[in-house]
This record gives C-alpha cells, sequence and structure tokens, in this order.
C-alpha cells in the first residue's frame, strides 16, 4: 500500500498466474504450455524477420495476420474485417470488458472458471453475476436466460475441461440477442468445435482464441478474437486508445506461418489428445476421478486424498501441477498434458496413493 496509489490500484485483487519455478530436472504440468515445440516453418519466419527491419513500426492492423486467420476459416465464410488481433489473449479479453461488457446491467460468467474474469469486472468497474456450474460441474444454458450485460465463459471451461456443445451455445445465443456472448475458446482445439462457426448466424457472437495452447506459442504472444464487424470495430477503438502497435513484427511473422501450417497444428493437436486419453485412464485406475476434457489438461481429484497434499508430495519429487484453494474444486488438480516421458513421470510420481 502507497500513498501515491489510486484508490482503484489499491481495491484491486491481481491475477495470479501459473508458478514458473526455477528448478533443475522439472516436469512442469502446471500452466498448459503444449509438450511439443512450434513448427519448424514458425521458428524459420520469426528469423527471417531478424533484420534491420526491426528498427522500424510492425503494422499497426496486423492485416497480414488478419487475412491468414481468416483464410484458416474460409469454410465460415469469414472475412479479414471480422478478426481482431491481440498480445496473448488476455489482452484482447481485456479490451472486450472494457469495450462490449461495461454497461448498466451485470455481466454472467460461471464461478468456476478462468480467473482473470472477475480481476477485469475489478480493473474496469464492471458489475458480475457468478452463475453456479451443476453439480457435475458443467455450464447449464437455462442459468443464462435472465437479464444482463454481456455473458461470457470459456469453452472448454477452464479449469474443468469441460465442453459445452454448439447446439447449447446457440441456445444461449437465442435467449440474449440484445447481449453480447463472449466464448472464450483457449483450448478448443482439443476436441471441441470452435462457435465461428456461428458468427455470421449471430451478430451478438465474439469468439476468442490464442496461439499459446494449440499451436505451441505461449512465448509469443498471440491472441485473436473473431465476430460481427460492429463488434471488432469497438475493439479496435479501445486497441487505439490504449497501443496501436500490440503485435511486434517477430509475432506477426510467426503467427502467420502458425496458420499456414495446418499438418503440424494437426499432429501436435493430436498427440496431445492421444496423451490425454492415455492420462486419464492411468489416473481412473488409480481411484481419480476424473472430469470428461476437451482441454490440453485434465481436471481430477483422489476420494481419499486431499489435492493439496498430493500436489506437495509430487513437488517433492520435482513434478508441478495446478492447485486450487478455492470453494468446490479444493480437492482437485489441474494437470497439464505433457510429453510421454513427462506423463508416465506423473503416473510414477503418484504411485505412494
Amino acid at each position: 500500500m502507497s500513498k501515491f496509489w489510486s484508490a482503484l490500484v489499491s481495491e484491486l485483487q491481481p491475477y495470479v498466474p501459473g508458478e514458473q519455478p526455477k528448478m533443475a530436472n522439472l516436469v512442469k504440468l502446471n500452466t498448459n504450455e503444449n509438450p511439443f515445440g512450434p513448427s519448424p516453418k514458425v521458428i524459420a519466419a520469426i528469423q527471417s524477420e531478424l533484420n534491420d527491419n526491426l528498427r522500424l513500426y510492425p503494422d499497426p492492423e496486423g492485416q497480414a495476420l488478419k487475412e491468414a486467420i481468416a483464410a484458416y476459416h474460409t469454410d465460415y465464410g469469414i472475412s479479414s474485417r471480422q478478426v481482431f488481433v491481440g498480445n496473448g489473449s488476455d489482452e484482447v479479453l481485456a479490451h472486450i470488458f472494457q469495450g462490449l461488457l461495461k454497461h448498466d446491467k451485470p455481466i454472467l460468467f460461471p464461478d468456476i472458471t478462468y480467473s482473470f474474469y472477475p480481476v477485469y469486472c475489478g480493473l474496469y468497474q464492471i458489475e458480475s453475476d457468478v452463475i453456479p456450474l451443476t453439480e457435475s460441474f458443467e455450464i447449464n444454458p437455462e442459468d443464462y436466460k435472465r437479464p444482463n450485460g454481456g455473458i461470457i465463459f470459456p469453452n472448454p471451461n477452464a479449469p474443468t475441461g469441460r465442453y459445452l456443445g454448439l447446439e447449447h451455445v446457440e441456445d444461449i445465443l437465442k435467449a440474449n440477442p440484445d447481449s453480447v456472448v463472449v466464448v472464450d475458446e483457449a483450448y478448443v482445439d482439443f476436441g471441441g468445435e470452435t462457435a465461428i462457426s456461428l458468427v455470421n448466424q449471430y451478430p451478438n457472437l465474439l469468439v476468442s482464441q490464442t496461439l499459446s495452447k494449440a499451436r505451441s506459442l505461449a512465448g509469443l504472444r498471440v491472441g485473436f478474437a473473431v465476430g460481427n464487424e460492429e463488434l471488432i470495430e469497438a475493439l479496435n477503438r479501445v486497441k487505439d486508445s490504449f497501443n496501436s502497435y500490440p503485435l511486434d513484427r517477430l509475432a506477426l511473422a510467426g503467427a502467420i506461418a502458425a496458420f499456414e501450417d495446418r499438418e503440424w497444428f494437426e499432429k501436435c493437436c493430436g498427440g496431445v489428445i492421444e496423451e490425454r486419453e492415455r492420462v486419464t485412464a492411468e489416473l481412473e485406475n488409480l481411484g481419480f476421478e476424473v472430469l470428461p476434457s476437451k482441454a490440453n489438461f485434465v481436471f481430477a481429484r483422489h476420494p481419499s486424498h486431499e489435492g493439496a497434499d498430493i500436489a506437495a508430495k509430487l513437488r517433492e519429487q520435482g513434478i508441478i501441477v495446478r492447485h486450487f484453494n478455492k470453494l468446490r474444486i479444493s480437492d482437485f488438480l489441474r494437470i497439464t498434458i505433457g510429453t510421454s516421458d513427462q506423463n508416465s513421470s506423473l503416473i510414477k510420481g503418484l504411485a505412494f496413493l
């Protein structure tokens, strides 16, 4: 606390990112990074930008990247004018909260969800109503048929990993034609269907995604949103009132290459899905309850051991998983799917159960 702080800063409860420990021989399964590296074409594209042009500003619109994203989703009739790009999906979400979700009525999101949502509400002074997930940790569309200033939820949800089918997403959209509905799809490429296919049917739909997970570019910081042109214009107005150059030349080049190398992307996603099914089966054999996941992690609890205790014992062996000390989920662990060797180390490390 400082006398120089504003009243707003004094009241903020900042987001706490996943731990990035500095330990040798660490099995790091706590921050949902992709276990497979980015496409070699991405590395080559970034290296090609390491030249004298770094003295020049990047394209403030990121037009070439917008066109690459639109081309990737050409089957859904998406144009580059319907795409917004930013410095990671967290920045994109921040602009969404400020530009599209700040109204007179409270916004709606699940009680167990991405923990940045309440942080943004505090930062931008947005009222919210938290909607409990069902007893099986699912989103019930009926709960979102009430007055609101907007709706946002991850799909698949984080940290539960549960996926809401597009027919249920449409149910929410149809019930809220006068509210923006934001579907945060950070993990959708690991088994879900993207709601981008619905964008041209519902002008109130905005879909956000990231290149951090499925495209193995957490270190590059690139995110984007797809929606009606009017929604995208709102985000551009916020961006250009905050930072007109959110993506540098290296990020733009790498992101474009990532969308162009579909074969590498599909191979990596398939590898994660295969390992996720193996880890799920192994955990269930050890007595864990594992929620159905369409993400690159699983959410699991053991009936005979507290989540914090399991996490601590794994840490003693150099294996880091994520534990949330929160109501309803304090016994759960969120376990990132790693390489085959990392996942085997996890299962071996759980031999004490």
